[in-house]
């Protein structure tokens, strides 16, 4: 005769809670823990832990267990501890997009302003950037910092940006593999508890999101990128975190700029006080609610004020030059852009018709780019940092026809007709002008 799991709480086995799940129980938090750090240990295979995963991405996950597993998977490597630092400690997560470059102009502005940012981040993979990849397109820039250089350097300038290491969230990174492996990804649940698990290990008292919506984002509905940062919002409270999310648009490119140097000397622009107009206002919304969570500003009025001010002064730039040497980069490229790495050629995408830009299809702009080598189709693929677009045409602009809207910057010409096409017939042109062109931010959720 079977006997239920509860007639044995010293003997729980990954079989029962995969049943559990798959018939739609919800797991208490001693049961994810078992889970997490048996996959973690070996006891538990990974056939075992594939079926659990795929029971989730059927039964979906309560908010209580998609917290529970955060704090599992944050807790089975090591969390930093920054408590000697001076000063509150506020980080920002973007879920990524064309373009996506906030992360090089935030975190000098929040440093300048008297915060410390200590960013993990991640590299791109398929049609989105990632923000290390921009980093090590600044010749000798070591995003592989050990733990100890990490705080070395937080220390020394109140801003550091590395990648994850073996010690940070090492259940995450063993979880994901076979997540990736099983067409488990897309499950807002597990996406959260991946992201949150990773950022809460920096030691952070508050964490602003920014969720993309549209075309060039992960999450192509609105409704679904607000269930997944409500989702992250309520995680990171229930953890002691001051928390914020905004919804911001990615139906068209951040900026002018995609591709990894191109988007390096559009950061340093802005720091300067240049544009993008769009890139800038992002920028500045993201700093001014680090600075109000991480209680720099009395709100976020003042917050916008004082990262305007951290521009204008000079002083986030001069920070960025500090954590670029810092970290072995050349600072040179601060007043020499040119030192970046420079494609050998480039090609002009023309329009086909006369009209109004109406719309773009955005992630097939990150999708050409790493046909040319500029990002990765798979996690084995090099990254050529030189290959970039710069576009010319926004959602609303005029175009005539054969009018350039994109200049293309590659080495490898093998792919370059496909690419060509790609992004030419990524643009949605129409004759009427489009009269509802929506807000780079859509909603603030969390505060």
């Amino acid at each position: 005769m079977l006997r239920s799991r509860d007639a044995f709480p010293n003997r729980m086995r990954a079989v029962d809670l995969i049943r559990e799940k798959r018939d739609s129980g919800e797991h208490s938090r001693e049961e994810i823990n078992f889970l997490i750090s048996g996959y973690t240990s070996g006891t538990i295979p990974d056939y075992q832990m594939a079926a659990w995963l795929m029971a989730v991405w059927i039964r979906g996950f309560s908010r209580a267990e998609t917290a529970a597993l955060t704090e599992a998977m944050l807790h089975s490597g090591e969390v930093m501890d920054f408590s000697s630092l001076p000063g509150r400690k506020v980080d920002k997560h973007s879920t990524g997009g064309v373009g996506d470059k906030t992360s090089l102009i935030l975190a000098p502005i929040v440093a300048a302003g008297g915060l410390n940012v200590p960013m993990i981040s991640g590299r791109g993979l398929g049609h989105t950037g990632g923000t290390l990849d921009k980093l090590e397109a600044i010749p000798g820039f070591n995003t592989n910092l050990s733990l100890e250089d990490f705080r070395r350097v937080l220390g020394e300038c109140g801003m550091a940006l590395i990648g994850q290491t073996a010690e940070i969230a090492p259940a995450d990174k063993k979880i994901y593999a076979l997540r990736d492996a099983t067409s488990t990804v897309e499950n807002i649940g597990l996406i959260c508890a991946s992201i949150m698990s990773k950022k809460l290990a920096e030691g952070l008292d508050a964490l602003v999101l920014d969720v993309k919506t549209g075309s060039g984002a992960f999450m192509k509905r609105e409704e679904d990128s607000v269930r997944l940062a409500e989702e992250m919002v309520e995680t990171g409270k229930r953890m002691g975190k001051r928390m914020v999310a905004l919804i911001t648009g990615m139906d068209e490119p951040l900026g002018r700029a995609a591709g990894h140097a191109n988007e390096v000397r559009e950061c340093i622009e802005v720091l300067k006080g240049g544009e993008p107009e769009d890139v800038r206002e992002l920028s500045i919304e993201l700093s001014a609610w680090m600075f109000y969570l991480g209680q720099k500003s009395r709100s976020v009025d003042e917050g916008r004020a004082l990262a305007e001010e951290m521009i204008a002064s000079g002083k986030a730039l001069e920070k960025f030059r500090e954590c670029v040497r810092l970290q072995g980069g050349d600072q040179r490229v601060i007043d020499e852009p040119a030192l970046l790495p420079k494609a050998s050629y480039r090609e002009v995408v023309g329009s086909s018709v006369s009209g109004f830009i109406a719309g773009t299809n955005c992630e097939h702009f990150g999708v050409a780019l790493a046909m040319l080598g500029g990002g990765r189709e798979t996690k084995e693929d090099r990254i050529d940092h030189a290959v970039g677009l710069e576009f010319y045409k926004r959602i609303g602009d005029r175009v005539e026809k054969n009018e350039p809207l994109a200049t293309i910057h590659y080495n490898s010409g093998t792919k370059l007709n496909e690419a060509t096409l790609l992004i030419s017939e990524s643009f949605v042109i129409q004759d009427e002008k489009v009269t509802d062109v929506k807000p780079l931010i859509r909603r603030i959720l969390g505060p």
